[in-house]
């Protein structure tokens, strides 16, 4: 929640929404923080895009930020995958670098790569490769078509 003279009044033309995020002089933001023993604040992302695999909050965030440490991963983004249990799991879209080819192998290797830096079932079941990721003119990712795309069948889809 933040307060302040440069919050908005309302979002225009969305009174639901409004209602949701803006009570009285505090806005509710959506972002999930952690705060470490030593008082420093880290973003672990949108509440809206995180969710749990075996129980446990997954922040997309963390999962992209290890995975674009790997040298063939250009760009990456995470989200929510529900398989066909009913349960979810971390998918991952990946725009890999020059040099590397979107094969199962990379896919394979990011997988092992995000096991080993990150506790283990927060690891992408799902990879897709793609040329670029859907964005926004000012450059934010458009998860919403993303998820819309992990809803088509796999065409070009790596799965563990």
């Amino acid at each position: 929640m933040v307060s302040g003279p440069s919050i908005a009044q309302c979002y225009w033309n969305r009174r639901a929404l409004s209602a949701e995020r803006i009570r009285g002089r505090w806005f509710f933001t959506g972002d999930k923080y952690t705060v470490d023993q030593e008082g420093y604040y880290w973003y672990a992302g949108r509440s809206d895009d995180m969710f749990k695999v075996s129980g446990q909050w997954v922040s997309p965030i963390e999962v992209e930020c290890t995975l674009i440490e790997h040298p063939g991963v250009l760009e990456a983004a995470v989200i929510a995958f529900e398989e066909e249990t009913g349960l979810h799991t971390p998918m991952a879209f990946v725009v890999p670098r020059d040099g590397y080819s979107a094969a199962p192998e990379l896919a394979r290797e990011l997988q092992e790569f995000v096991k080993q830096r990150i506790t283990p079932y927060k690891y992408p079941r799902h990879i897709e490769f793609l040329a670029e990721l859907p964005k926004t003119a000012a450059g934010k990712v458009l998860r919403y078509e993303l998820r819309e795309m992990s809803a088509r069948p796999a065409v070009s889809r790596a799965t563990n």
